[in-house]
């Protein structure tokens, strides 16, 4: 095995695990998280895809077994670095799924994999992200630690009495204003649409964004487009993952 091969399948396995591995799956499923998230987003879906639909769940740098990893400095780095451990994948079917700031990361994905010669993905799932036309910057990583707690307390999906130790927040905290800078700093002007079906997912509490600003993706695919709301709030698909998975697989199985 070259060294360059050798390196290729380092990188992939430091970013992408795959809790279930198929040979010949009928498609890849690439499920990016939130700002600050990490893999545990997506833990109850291997167990709820069917057989023919692998996860593969987006590990980015600064968390789990890659603590030490420099986290990347802006959009161009971190789509760089998955998009090379992505690549090896794409002999399949592929498709993506992306939370949050995970749905920005994910369109920059696809462009950057098509660019790059490789084949469309079969859909693009957003989920509670607003369309690059409404893209907004913040200030959120300029917080202090504790203001920076309360945020995510107040977003939901991490539990309070984790962010009052001490050695959780030396490790989240870091991670999280990392992530909130490239996403606040992001220039939101995509190379284009994608050539594959998009389908919205928002939670219908979500005062994050609003219906508008997620059907706004309809400008950016060349396909068919849906905006489905389930509910709950900003994190709606961690409290119930059934009814998302259950959207997953039929989009991608059946094309409904």
């Amino acid at each position: 095995m070259s060294s360059q091969r050798a390196q290729s399948l380092t990188s992939a396995a430091r970013w992408l695990r795959r809790p279930r591995p198929g040979r010949q799956p009928a498609v890849r499923l690439l499920c990016l998280p939130h700002a600050g998230g990490s893999t545990s987003l997506y833990r109850a879906w291997p167990g709820l895809l069917p057989s023919a639909i692998e996860p593969v769940l987006v590990c980015p740098p600064g968390r789990e077994d890659r603590l030490d990893d420099p986290l990347p400095q802006d959009m161009d780095g971190l789509v760089a670095g998955l998009a090379e451990a992505a690549a090896g994948l794409l002999d399949r079917p592929w498709a993506v799924f992306g939370h949050s700031m995970g749905a920005t990361v994910g369109h920059e994905l696809v462009l950057r994999l098509l660019k790059d010669g490789h084949r469309a993905p079969e859909h693009f799932f957003v989920s509670a992200r607003e369309a690059p036309q409404y893209h907004r910057g913040g200030t959120v990583h300029l917080m202090d630690e504790n203001a920076l707690a309360d945020e995510l307390v107040r977003l939901g999906g991490t539990p309070p009495e984790l962010l009052e130790m001490p050695e959780v927040r030396q490790l989240v905290l870091p991670v999280v204003r990392g992530d909130y800078r490239l996403i606040e700093t992001y220039q939101a002007s995509p190379a284009g649409p994608v050539p594959c079906p998009v389908t919205a997912l928002i939670g219908a509490q979500d005062d994050e964004l609003t219906a508008e600003e997620a059907a706004g993706w309809e400008r950016w695919t060349t396909g068919a487009f849906q905006l489905l709301a389930f509910p709950g709030g900003h994190f709606y698909l961690s409290d119930r993952p059934d009814p998302v998975v259950d959207v997953v697989r039929r989009r991608l199985l059946s094309g409904a």
